[in-house]
């Protein structure tokens, strides 16, 4: 390989590496971001005199969240493609996809058909469910966020020990779900 060739494949391999860190610390940033105002919220819960109804509702809700958002939404779904497609950014830069990696990161393009359904579908139905929590009245409002706050958590942490997997192990084969190879 000549010189100018080495120096192309370097350059590349810097704005993939460089992709991908913003991919995933994008993601991390915006789900962070989700916690520390949905828990001022959360907190708000707390300065009312909560009763038996709050308190069963509030542990329901949590473990329900803890199972739903945060084991099967983040850690069987979001996190591992994250991961997945961070990697792939790594991998195969492109120019628009490494400056709106995060976008690309969360599937919002490049996607197989599938997976761009069910990245706008979802961010669609959770717009509407963050509509109607902020209709309910405290501390009904701050106990749902409990919730929420801590699935986002589980989160975090997923998202955090898949790019450990996704870029520091050899046995990492989650589907970045791109389009097939002839329009990458």
């Amino acid at each position: 390989m000549d010189a100018k060739n080495q120096r192309k494949a370097s350059d590349l391999s810097f704005m993939g590496a460089v992709g991908a860190a913003w991919g995933v610390a994008g993601v991390f940033a915006l789900i962070g971001w989700a916690v520390f105002r949905l828990s001022q919220v959360a907190a708000g819960a707390f300065a009312h005199t909560l009763g038996a109804r709050h308190w069963v509702f509030l542990v329901t809700f949590l473990l329900f969240m803890l199972v739903s958002e945060g084991y099967r939404g983040f850690q069987k779904n979001f996190a591992p493609r994250v991961a997945a497609r961070a990697r792939h950014l790594r991998d195969h830069p492109r120019a628009g996809h490494v400056l709106l990696a995060p976008l690309f990161c969360m599937s919002y393009f490049h996607a197989t058909p599938r997976r761009l359904l069910g990245a706008y579908g979802l961010t669609a139905m959770i717009v509407v469910l963050v509509v109607g929590v902020r209709r309910l009245p405290q501390p009904w409002h701050g106990l749902v966020d409990v919730g929420v706050a801590a699935g986002l958590m589980w989160g975090l942490v997923a998202l955090v020990v898949f790019t450990y997997r996704a870029f520091g192990t050899e046995g990492f084969s989650v589907s970045p779900e791109v389009p097939r190879p002839s329009s990458d």
